[in-house]
């Protein structure tokens, strides 16, 4: 397995073109933006120099992970020719359905597709597939290139053979691979976004403030991040989108997105992406101005 194409070349999907990139793997990063993919790949050319600055890697390892990836803003052109695909587009369902649905008429037949989606049934992502033995979930952590964990997600279809290959690959690149069953939200955010939420309800309910909240969470949980920072960093959108995943499929209030946070989203107070959530990214990406609206 040489060959690989990323789709999606936002932060999940810049990061694992890095990752296989810099692990001597050929990759095709395909977006439907050609701004996207400039964007994508300036990021990967900033965190490369960093990992320079810190004498992780010299300058030939860099030069050697850009020339490992070439872009496309044709699908088809992208990844007609590769061994596995690993699609990170927006956590949208109907989408990730039609793209894989398009992957399936357009990969070779023993093209291995897999999906970074963070909740999204791997079991029903397959079934729109002719493939669904060869479908797998590749849930990276973020920022891709620091992150030891991969969420290895098996659908019901999924094969052994596929799961072992997968497995296999994410310990060639550096990577810890935790194999788990296909329940919405699997075991990380499974056990983490209700921690969120309910650390927003207890900021809506008037229990403590942000700084209060994420004080108490780390250094009394030694959590190196607090929750609403955390969120803040994700994404609300995601977080909401990943709430409502698990809401929808196991049919349990504690699931239930807190309003204050449908609320934020609607406002557009996404965290870091859109300079404010829980926090004020104008001045700085880190969280030390609490916002506004929660002073």
């Amino acid at each position: 397995m040489q060959q690989i194409a990323v789709i999606g070349a936002g932060t999940m999907g810049n990061g694992i073109a890095h990752v296989f990139a810099q692990n001597g793997y050929k990759v095709n990063l395909v977006d439907i933006a050609q701004a996207s993919l400039d964007k994508g790949v300036a990021t990967i050319t900033k965190n490369l120099d960093r990992m320079i600055s810190k004498e992780v890697i010299d300058d030939a390892k860099k030069e050697a992970t850009l020339s490992n990836i070439t872009t496309y803003t044709n699908l088809k052109e992208g990844v007609s020719d590769t061994d596995l695909v690993v699609e990170a587009a927006t956590e949208n369902l109907d989408i990730k359905l039609k793209i894989f649905k398009d992957l399936d008429e357009i990969c070779k037949a023993e093209t291995i597709l897999a999906t970074n989606t963070s909740s999204i049934s791997i079991t029903q992502i397959g079934a729109a597939t002719n493939r669904p033995e060869k479908v797998i979930g590749m849930h990276f952590m973020n920022p891709v290139p620091i992150m030891k964990l991969v969420e290895i997600i098996r659908g019901y279809n999924t094969s052994d053979e596929v799961t072992e290959t997968i497995m296999g690959l994410s310990k060639k690149l550096g990577k810890t691979p935790t194999e788990v069953n296909d329940y919405p939200g699997f075991v990380a955010n499974r056990i983490l976004m209700p921690m969120i939420n309910e650390s927003i309800e207890s900021l809506y309910n008037g229990v403590a403030g942000v700084e209060e909240i994420d004080t108490v969470m780390k250094l009394g949980m030694a959590h190196p991040m607090g929750p609403l920072q955390l969120a803040d960093f994700i994404g609300l959108d995601v977080c909401l989108s990943i709430l409502n995943v698990m809401y929808d499929g196991f049919k349990n209030p504690k699931y239930a997105p807190c309003p204050l946070l449908v609320n934020m989203v609607m406002a557009d107070k996404l965290g870091v992406k859109s300079g404010e959530g829980f926090y004020d990214y104008s001045e700085s990406r880190k969280a030390e101005n609490v916002s506004a609206q929660f002073k």
